[in-house]
């Protein structure tokens, strides 16, 4: 079973877009309004697991300042912002997918953070601390902006949005660092390091895989009678994620040494996509699947991107220096 989901798991690229395919196919087929009642359990299952190796301890660090106030700046001052643009410039008429993008937009960095980060050779402390103090930040002031951002054009639902955000995000957590701390106390932070760590994000990944799947499922019906619907839906993606890179490359190789520059790249552009799905599928009720639609595409062109973005680093930054001597 587990070389199964690590195959999921190293295979976003393909994977995800296979599992909106078969939700595609199986909403068209089937009555799927059972699946609503998988929503809770599959949210838990894609947000719990990420959040047991989640290093909260580096939330106090004052390693890194300088990159941290920028890289948060760049995620709470600018992207929201752009993503709000963007939203309104291709779907004046569909408030909902501009919710899902500004969704996509205020909620940074995962765990792939410091996965590409790592890929890449970047400055892996600097990554993680940049994932929990986003996931914080993030998690706090999303209701707020999108009362303030959308709340004279569609309504939010403000204090459902607040309690959704506890029940995916801040319980998680507290319950995610208990477990990490009985792993450790029970087998030893060696043990913890070399053989357990892995396997919680590997089924992080069939949650994910199971909301696609679901939200996919609820909206196949309109997406198969309107293809081009879907399709719409990845050139403004492609653009946020282009001007995120951009403006992300340019200040890290202006301002910043190699490594700390390519963290700046992914605690960036990383956009926490499963915390981002499961606000929308909990949070607005039929309309959530919806909203999603737009959340689940991103996982497409974000996966892809960061990969390639890791082909070019060298050429970006340059090379690591070989140590002297």
């Amino acid at each position: 079973m587990w070389r199964a989901i690590s195959f999921l798991q190293k295979n976003l690229i393909w994977s995800i877009p296979t599992t909106m395919l078969a939700g595609l196919l199986f909403g068209y087929y089937f009555d799927c309004r059972f699946l609503q009642a998988a929503i809770i359990p599959f949210t838990i299952l894609m947000v719990y697991p990420m959040m047991v190796n989640l290093n909260i301890g580096k939330l106090f660090s004052r390693d890194n300042s300088l990159v941290q106030l920028i890289a948060q700046s760049i995620n709470f001052a600018f992207i929201p912002f752009l993503g709000l643009g963007i939203g309104k410039l291709f779907f004046a008429d569909k408030p909902l997918i501009i919710l899902g993008l500004l969704l996509t937009a205020l909620l940074p960095t995962s765990g792939m953070t410091i996965s590409w980060t790592g890929f890449a050779k970047g400055n892996i402390s600097a990554a993680i601390r940049m994932t929990v103090i986003g996931l914080i930040i993030g998690s706090i002031l999303t209701p707020l902006y999108l009362q303030f951002l959308l709340g004279t054009v569609i309504f939010i639902p403000l204090i459902d949005v607040f309690r959704q955000i506890l029940i995916v995000v801040f319980i998680p957590m507290f319950a995610g660092y208990a477990t990490q701390r009985m792993i450790i106390r029970k087998y030893g932070l060696e043990k913890y390091h070399q053989n357990l760590k892995q396997k919680f994000p590997k089924l992080s990944t069939l949650g994910v895989l199971g909301i696609v799947f679901i939200a996919m499922s609820l909206k196949s019906e309109t997406i198969i009678s309107n293809p081009s619907e879907l399709f719409s839906l990845f050139v403004p993606l492609i653009l946020l994620y282009s001007a995120n890179f951009l403006l992300s490359t340019v200040i890290g190789k202006l301002f910043f040494r190699r490594e700390d520059a390519i963290a700046l790249v992914y605690g960036t552009v990383m956009r926490n996509l499963s915390i981002a799905l499961a606000i929308a599928m909990t949070a607005f009720g039929k309309q959530g699947a919806e909203i999603a639609l737009i959340i689940a595409v991103g996982y497409i062109i974000q996966v892809q991107t960061a990969a390639w973005y890791v082909k070019f680093t060298d050429k970006i930054f340059g090379s690591i220096k070989p140590a002297a001597g």
